[in-house]
């Protein structure tokens, strides 16, 4: 088997890799018939020269390769017929600015893995950058507070060397008597809690963080059950709101009476209810004056979320009487933090991170013969041809819908 590593090439780049330059150097010892080449970049967070040093080949030319891996999409010209990709496409949810993209790969009688789709027997995923965006998501929102407000001043992630110098960032926060409420439970609300931690803010749990005052910046994290309850009154039961969202309505609203800062770390659903609407947040005790967005559903759950924003710039103000953006630190409006592709902020650790994921839980099934058939569920197009498990995107792929 040969691998070849992409650069990057979609706009804005991102510098993350798929492997690290010890990861590809372990690779190939444990599979001793497994070659591995990179295009060389200028933008990967681990340079051409520490790829060069541990040992590897670096080509343009990837053309002999059988499996071409990268992380975002592909520019559609640098598609090479035949072969065999694995990248977050962005494509299973028909995006219609990825239509074309998934019609080359049709084209050119590619087969495409998406990383997005690797998951074990039980529906989990088995690689993902979550845990980065919760961390990198969390420590943006403390930027934003220390902003808005003049008390403190960090450093953005991006212009940290790692996670170890974001770390040290966090010494700088003096947070005053104020309440912190985290939706989610996965790895987005995980991360977001280890980046809070080193912090020592008081954990509360849903009813005191509703009724109880407190003279000390606390934290919350509540799962689906406190947010949404079954319009048909039975018990909530987590599969049953996952497999029908419409069927439950929002409980959220108590919570912006008494939140000054939130971060949004849940997964979403069109068909479920939203968090709050406009009308909510136009109430004379509508509390929450920040909100790192990490779930990023543009016009969803969150209306304050009317864009994405950059890693660059990435607060807005959000003018609830008008519905309209604003200054990112107008004290009449909410500040809001909503950057789509917050792992890209620390590359070389998500990158590690990720690399780790795939080498131990994917290349042992790309290369053995896949019993358990996660490189089968994650194939979107084997062979130009759309597999069982996407023929549902046969009418997208097709321009009709």
């Amino acid at each position: 088997m040969k691998i070849g590593i992409l650069r990057e090439t979609k706009t804005p780049p991102d510098r993350r890799v798929p492997f690290t330059p010890g990861q590809i150097s372990q690779l190939k010892k444990c599979y001793g018939t497994m070659d591995i080449v990179l295009q060389p970049s200028e933008i990967r967070c681990y340079s051409d020269k520490e790829y060069y040093e541990a040992g590897l080949m670096l080509r343009d030319n990837l053309s002999e390769c059988d499996i071409l891996m990268g992380i975002k999409e592909v520019e559609l010209d640098t598609l090479i017929p035949g072969k065999t990709y694995l990248f977050f496409s962005h494509t299973a949810k028909k995006q219609p600015h990825n239509r074309k993209l998934l019609q080359e790969i049709a084209a050119r009688k590619i087969t495409l893995i998406d990383y997005e789709y690797l998951i074990n027997q039980n529906n989990i995923r088995l690689v993902a950058f979550g845990r980065w965006a919760g961390i990198v998501g969390a420590y943006n929102g403390l930027r934003a507070y220390g902003e808005r407000y003049r008390i403190y001043k960090l450093k953005p992630a991006y212009q940290c060397f790692d996670y170890e110098e974001v770390k040290k960032e966090l010494h700088k926060v003096r947070l005053p008597s104020i309440k912190i409420l985290i939706t989610g439970g996965g790895r987005v609300a995980g991360g977001a809690m280890e980046l809070l931690k080193p912090l020592n803010i008081r954990e509360v749990n849903p009813e005191e963080f509703l009724k109880k005052d407190f003279g000390e910046p606390v934290i919350c994290r509540i799962d689906p059950w406190y947010y949404v309850r079954r319009k048909d009154g039975h018990p909530f039961d987590l599969q049953h709101f996952f497999e029908h969202p419409d069927m439950y309505e929002s409980i959220f609203k108590p919570y912006t009476k008494v939140t000054d800062f939130y971060i949004a770390c849940h997964y979403w659903d069109p068909r479920s209810p939203g968090f709050m609407t406009p009308t909510d947040m136009r109430e004379p005790d509508f509390r929450i004056m920040i909100i790192a967005d990490i779930s990023c559903d543009i016009h969803g759950p969150i209306p304050s979320t009317i864009r994405a924003s950059s890693i660059e710039q990435p607060f807005y103000g959000y003018f609830p009487w008008t519905e309209k953006e604003t200054t990112p630190f107008d004290l009449r409006s909410i500040t809001v933090m909503a950057v789509d592709n917050l792992p890209g902020e620390l590359p070389r650790d998500a990158s590690e991170d990720f690399g780790k994921m795939l080498a131990d839980k994917v290349i042992p099934a790309l290369a053995g013969n896949d019993e358990e058939e996660v490189i089968g569920r994650a194939t979107i197009i084997r062979n130009g041809e759309l597999t069982e498990r996407f023929r549902y995107l046969q009418g997208f792929l097709d321009g009709k819908e």
